[in-house]
């Protein structure tokens, strides 16, 4: 055979794109730099993680969920253990805590879907990169207009993003450490839900605009028929994920949200060969999910006591141990025939090894602001009246089914020698587990991990004096467990409506305020700043007259510096926050306009916020 030499190559410019060989490559560099991202921030949360394993809070009912303890059940008195702890300074980690300060700025009254991020300029930096990546890898290299396949092949590529950080029991939560849980960074899932229905829009309007101009038919084979399903199922995932229908009807979403996605699955795979190697990695994320939730199910029994028609507690016995200080359960309580709904609800009090309270019990508290919590209440309070007039003990038993822990608090507040917790309304779940756990560990335990904290500011922001009983009993343990011991305790409480004053439980050092909404900036500065010698006289005195309790309009005029020692600067501040967004973005401004002029000095500021919403 003759050679008639090397076949003719044709022009890279005059080559037909081929967007089946081009495209998956530009999911795969997608793919790698997002991963890269996480790898980056794995990376940098290193020492977080380091610490809280030291300290055991890492792996605390990661596997085994909430625990019974029978061999050391029982109530261990609070004080034995009582140590002196010892003055340190914190000049690395205030420099950085300071820095990192400034990206906690927030505008009030944004709402850009942020979740629970931590900052603003995080929540910004993240979605800004991930847009900007999306947009990049759809638009750079491709004639998108005549051929729009790149954009339905990077929708595909977000599916791991969307499960990955969808999932309750997240691999990522581990590895980022504490205070990362899956109500954290469920904002990214939701903006990869909307980087999909993005490639999804771009690539259905183009193809279709594509059939119109050559006269072609847009329903009847089916790949055009498969693709407007599976677009129509993504158009009704994202419709109903914004946040009025989340609040309004969430058991609706959530079910659309299951199905659809099944749908979704079925209906893009019947479009495309391509969109299979994408389903494997989320059904994996979602079979983890599933495997850890198995192990920690438990189906309790619990107490249903109806404190007033606005406040109901759930005790659910024999839980020991299994978590962690402001953690939250999925709760699902079997009653009236709403065994199908499940809801999260922070636990009250620290496990039994660390708390000052009774040991053997969970305490949940719902408050009646929606309409399971509602029926909840009216349920137990018909329940207790029936119970009553058999002279039977109060509460009304029930079983509930419970998932968890999940979440938790980023901040160790053993770090810091002052520590501000502030709460509004049944925010106050969080923040009083947090004080059950630190009181414990400072006061019963003897800081066995080196605990510095020396005095606790406690603030608590409430419509009515009556609320005040909510949680009067676990306040007066932990206040009486401080007393005369090397921990400084002062409670706050601020009353925004005037009525039945004389409802008001006498807590040692606890004052009460009939005024608005504290400024969080104030209650930071006044714990902070050294109180001037007439008030620390003034202060002696009222501590000295049996703690006594103050609730009139001038009892503002006493700051926490006032009421708590002084023990110098440099020791750090820790502060939590629990309520609505509105005092968690509140928190978020104080903090770093305090520490962005006397961070350093003050050995630093953390910050944890919860925010109470859906």
């Amino acid at each position: 055979m003759s050679d008639f030499g090397a076949p003719p190559v044709i022009p890279t410019q005059l080559q037909q794109y081929n967007s089946y060989v081009v495209d998956p490559q530009w999911q795969r560099k997608f793919s790698i730099i997002w991963a890269a991202g996480i790898g980056l921030a794995v990376l940098v949360s290193i020492p977080h993680v380091a610490r809280a394993l030291k300290t055991r809070r890492l792996l605390r009912g990661l596997i085994t969920g909430v625990l019974e303890d029978t061999k050391t059940r029982g109530y261990t008195p609070v004080g034995s253990a009582n140590v002196e702890p010892r003055s340190s300074r914190r000049p690395f980690s205030a420099i950085w805590e300071t820095l990192w300060s400034a990206t906690l700025w927030s505008l009030p009254g944004l709402e850009l879907g942020m979740g629970q991020s931590a900052s603003l300029f995080v929540f910004l930096i993240v979605i800004a990169a991930y847009l900007i990546l999306l947009i990049a890898c759809i638009t750079m290299h491709v004639p998108l207009i005549t051929n729009p396949n790149r954009a339905g092949f990077l929708a595909l590529a977000q599916f791991p993003i969307v499960f990955l950080f969808a999932t309750k029991n997240s691999i990522l939560s581990l590895l980022l450490g504490p205070g990362n849980g899956y109500e954290k960074l469920n904002y990214i899932h939701r903006w990869a839900g909307r980087g999909m229905f993005i490639g999804a829009t771009v690539h259905g309007a183009l193809w279709i605009n594509n059939h119109i101009v050559f006269g072609l038919p847009i329903i009847g084979q089916q790949k055009e028929t498969s693709g407007v399903a599976a677009y129509g199922v993504l158009c009704v995932l994202v419709l109903t994920s914004f946040r009025p229908i989340r609040r309004l009807f969430y058991q609706s979403f959530f079910i659309i949200h299951v199905l659809g996605y099944v749908a979704f699955f079925v209906t893009i795979c019947y479009h495309t060969i391509y969109a299979s190697p994408w389903i494997f990695p989320p059904l994996a994320f979602y079979g983890f999910d599933i495997l850890l939730r198995m192990f920690r199910y438990r189906i309790k029994d619990a107490t249903l006591v109806h404190v007033d028609n606005n406040m109901t507690l759930i005790h659910v016995h024999d839980c020991d141990d299994g978590w962690v200080a402001g953690q939250h359960v999925r709760l699902r309580v079997f009653f009236s025939g709403r065994i199908f709904e499940s809801h999260p609800l922070t636990i009250v009090n620290a496990p039994s090894s660390n708390s000052c309270l009774p040991g053997g019990t969970m305490t949940l508290a719902a408050r009646a602001i929606g309409d399971w919590s509602r029926h909840l209440n009216q349920y137990a309070l018909a329940e207790q009246e029936r119970n009553h007039e058999k002279d039977e003990q109060p509460g009304v038993p029930v079983q509930v089914m419970i998932d968890g822990p999940y979440g938790g608090s980023s901040v160790d507040l053993g770090d810091y020698e002052s520590v501000l917790l502030v709460a509004g309304g049944s925010g106050i779940t969080f923040t009083l587990g947090m004080l059950d756990d630190i009181v414990a560990r400072c006061i019963k335990l003897g800081r066995p991990n080196g605990e510095k904290t020396r005095r606790i500011e406690f603030a608590w922001c409430v419509r009515s004096y009556g609320a005040i009983h909510w949680f009067a009993p676990m306040l007066m343990d932990i206040a009486t467990a401080v007393a005369d011991t090397s921990l400084d305790l002062h409670i706050s409480v601020y009353v925004t409506c005037l009525c039945n004053p004389e409802n008001v439980p006498p807590i040692p050092n606890m004052d009460v305020t009939v005024c608005p909404r504290p400024s969080v900036t104030t209650l930071l500065r006044d714990l902070v700043t050294p109180p001037p010698p007439s008030l620390s006289r003034k202060s002696e005195s009222l501590d000295s007259d049996s703690k006594s309790l103050e609730f009139d309009e001038g009892a503002h005029e006493i700051c926490a510096s006032s009421r708590l020692k002084w023990v110098g600067l440099g020791g750090g501040v820790g502060v939590c926050a629990a309520g609505p967004e509105s005092l968690t973005r509140a928190a978020h401004n104080a903090v770093a306009r305090v520490s962005l002029t006397r961070g350093v000095e003050l050995g630093g500021i953390a910050l944890h916020t919860e925010l109470f919403a859906i």
